[in-house]
């Protein structure tokens, strides 16, 4: 009997679907069962008619929208032209992993699970929703081929794009920008460290309107590469060539062939990400100490979960933090199994707060440098933000790998449309590129309600803002939470001026966009609209929710949150 063939298909934006992709991946071997896991985007989707078995594990983004990595996929599933027995040998499953607190919770998989029906498939089960929101030995995947001395020919370096170059810069080829300046725009007692960026993008083919976004590949800190080298007892100086086992898997494009130890830890190993259970079943798997082991195990059992949860995810403990607290472990772990162990770095998405009309050849960025305290002594720190504030052009040239796509909010192109933009803290950033982009063009009707805490601390590009004013080209409503009493915030800022907003949606047709942190902030402006059209529309509750899901549905209220 031929060994029956699964195939995994995932779409993921965070790393998530893939995590426990390639973990149904890994159960599937051990029970001897021939098993493929691909992005859905990666995979020739006109090959789905002749596959038997399938398992697709999607995510759901933004405003009920599929993963980057499966847009590709969702277009053309979506096909009217499909036949309805275009599927009738696939046996399928969907595994949905979402987060209740979303109003569109799993749309992706509900929606694609319904679609593969149509079209043919046997469901093997009822659409599976994993929630975010609940308490709740194996072959390496390549062989690492150490070389004695460095290759004659070649040289190690990230595969990018070059000035001059046909094609534009994506992921698997980035554009190495030189960052111009690197400026903190907080003043200096104020809790937050925020940056102004800006890179030199010339003859790098970038091209990008007001709302897109640019993606940025960040690296791990030197003392965390060191120190990760020395648990390991790895040599950063050894060279070695990927070689994948399996026929139809191909090597990350990202890593250089030859690749340096030092090179795959820094720019490729996220070992600064919280590990997830999968970390700890393989590593519990790769372990020779018997109590390290033990502990392993528990962590990677399901009664262990909420032992895991408070060692690891509660206080944000970190890959490399892990292997420290298991050394014995983490001395013997194979480098074979390090690309299956740890996760690749995953690109972090920016605003683009600069107008190419206002700055040619340049982009700039708002990035607030995270950092927090749990119960451990070492302080949380943002990889990306942390690493792009570490980097000072002032103290030699600096490139940084990135590449632009669309973003989720797009501009009226009508020039007396009017614009109402509500954008708190760094959420500003879309609102300013969205500004200069319509000033350079004549466009008017610009209304900025902006909130920070006090006006000499954080109110970014107070006199860029004020000078646009005196031009007349825009409305500037700031909210300053911290300088009275009473928290002033911007949904407060709205209701002050309700027959203004209602006049501009109502009578003028103006959109409304909304951009920032996604805790509480977008409930509470949608909260203050809802109260406008009551008070000044006129309508009750219904009516009001009802007005509010139109200029959803139509695109004039149009949001970007993050958490």
């Amino acid at each position: 009997m031929p060994s029956p063939q699964l195939l995994v298909l995932f779409g993921s934006q965070t790393g998530t679907a893939q995590d426990v992709s390639e973990r149904l991946g890994r159960e599937a071997r051990r029970r001897r069962l021939g098993c493929r896991v691909q992005a859905l985007d990666s995979y020739p989707v006109a090959n789905l008619i002749n596959e038997p078995l399938v398992i697709f594990v999607c995510a759901t983004t933004g405003q009920g929208d599929p993963p980057d990595n499966m847009k590709n996929f969702w277009r053309f599933i979506f096909r009217k032209n499909l036949p309805s027995t275009a599927l009738c040998q696939m046996d399928f499953a969907v595994l949905g992993l979402g987060d209740s607190s979303y109003a569109k919770f799993n749309f992706v998989a509900k929606k694609l699970h319904r679609r593969l029906l149509q079209l043919g498939g046997s469901a093997l089960l009822p659409v599976c929703l994993g929630d975010d929101q609940h308490e709740l030995g194996l072959p390496s995947k390549f062989t690492l081929l150490f070389l004695q001395e460095a290759p004659s020919t070649g040289s190690e370096g990230q595969r990018v794009a070059h000035p001059g170059s046909q094609e534009p810069p994506s992921e698997s080829k980035p554009f190495l920008a030189p960052m111009i300046s690197n400026q903190r725009v907080t003043g200096p007692s104020h809790f937050q460290d925020v940056r102004l960026i800006e890179f030199d993008i010339l003859g790098s083919g970038i091209s990008f309107a007001a709302g897109d976004v640019v993606l940025i590949q960040p690296s791990n800190s030197a003392a965390h590469v060191q120190r990760f080298c020395q648990v390991l007892g790895l040599d950063p100086d050894q060279l070695f060539m990927l070689q994948p086992r399996e026929p139809d898997v191909s090597s990350p494009t990202r890593l250089p062939q030859p690749c340096s130890m030092w090179h795959l830890v820094s720019h490729y190993l996220d070992i600064a990400s919280v590990p997830r259970r999968s970390f700890f079943e393989l590593l519990a798997c790769l372990s020779l100490h018997e109590l390290e082991r033990e502990k392993l195990l528990e962590f990677s059992s399901a009664q262990g979960q909420e032992e895991l949860f408070e060692y690891c995810n509660r206080p944000r403990r970190t890959i490399l933090e892990v292997l420290c607290d298991f050394p014995h472990t983490a001395a013997a772990i194979p480098p074979d199994y390090l690309l299956d162990l740890i996760p690749a770095i995953r690109p972090r998405a920016f605003s683009i707060a600069s107008s190419l009309l206002t700055h040619p050849s340049r982009l700039q960025i708002l990035v607030a440098v995270v950092q927090f305290q749990t119960r451990l002594k070492e302080p949380r720190r943002g990889l990306c933000s942390s690493w792009l504030a570490s980097l000072d052009p002032g103290q030699g040239p600096v490139r940084v790998p990135l590449w632009v796509r669309p973003g989720s909010l797009a501009f009226p192109e009508t020039p007396d449309t009017p614009v109402i933009m509500v954008g708190p803290g760094t959420g500003v950033a879309p609102f300013r590129a969205a500004i200069q982009e319509r000033v350079a063009r004549g466009q008017t009707g610009n209304f900025l309600f902006f909130g920070c805490r006090w006006r000499d601390q954080d109110f970014y590009w107070e006199a860029e803002w004020q000078e646009l004013e005196k031009r007349d080209c825009l409305t500037l409503v700031p909210a300053f939470s911290r300088e009275q009493e009473q928290k002033v915030y911007v949904q407060h800022r709205l209701r002050e001026l309700g027959s203004l907003v209602w006049e501009l949606l109502d009578r003028q047709g103006a959109y409304f966009y909304l951009a920032g942190n996604a805790k509480s902030m977008p409930a509470d402006v949608s909260e203050a609209l809802m109260s406008i059209f009551q008070e000044e529309g006129g309508l009750c509750s219904l009516d009001a929710a009802a007005y509010l899901a139109r200029l959803q549905q139509t695109r004039r209220f149009q949001t970007e949150t993050w958490a």
